[in-house]
């Protein structure tokens, strides 16, 4: 299986991946002209994108045009709903889905959040690959990353890159036990 699931995410230097009411207005103070910070590269690596509902329907609240697109995407829910276009509204087990992906041939599969999506995806085991980059503020309350519960997991560092804008950008793959 070469498929690997990557998590590229952004939070808060304090683990927060939103400020309560799903404010993500800090976001903002590292956006930079011409600044991507490796997104441009890194969607070009995926194929499959998978996110949780309540992240999609803040996309489509917020952002005037879906920009996944042009990728298989699936919207991990409880409620059913008919696909549209390439996005597959999934009510079905996660792990489940996961595993089927990483078992046919394709590029990278993306974890878009949130993070219920990215807590239970750690709770099994299945994020090969992690990139996130810390955002230089300290937001005290909102939407914890990393939740407690989750079994230890060894990681190894690929890279560390640091941008003009105070924002660190980690990248770890998990070490298989």
């Amino acid at each position: 299986m070469d498929r690997k699931v990557i998590l590229y995410i952004a939070t808060s230097l304090d683990g927060y991946i939103a400020k309560p009411n799903d404010n993500l207005d800090f976001l903002s103070i590292v956006e930079k002209e011409g600044e991507d910070y490796g997104y441009a590269s890194f969607i070009k690596s995926v194929d499959t994108v998978v996110l949780g509902r309540k992240t999609y329907d803040w996309i489509i609240a917020h952002v005037p045009e879906f920009h996944h697109a042009d990728k298989k995407t699936y919207i991990i829910t409880r409620t059913a709903r008919p696909d549209v276009g390439n996005i597959t509204f999934y009510t079905e087990d996660l792990k489940d889905l996961i595993l089927k992906l990483k078992s046919e041939t394709g590029k990278n599969i993306f974890i878009d959040g949130g993070a219920e999506i990215v807590n239970e995806l750690l709770k099994e085991n299945l994020i090969d690959e992690f990139v996130i980059s810390i955002i230089p503020i300290l937001v005290g309350d909102g939407v914890k990353l990393f939740k407690d519960g989750r079994p230890e997991q060894k990681l190894t560092l690929i890279s560390t890159k640091q941008f003009e804008t105070g924002l660190t950008q980690l990248h770890y793959k998990r070490i298989d036990n």
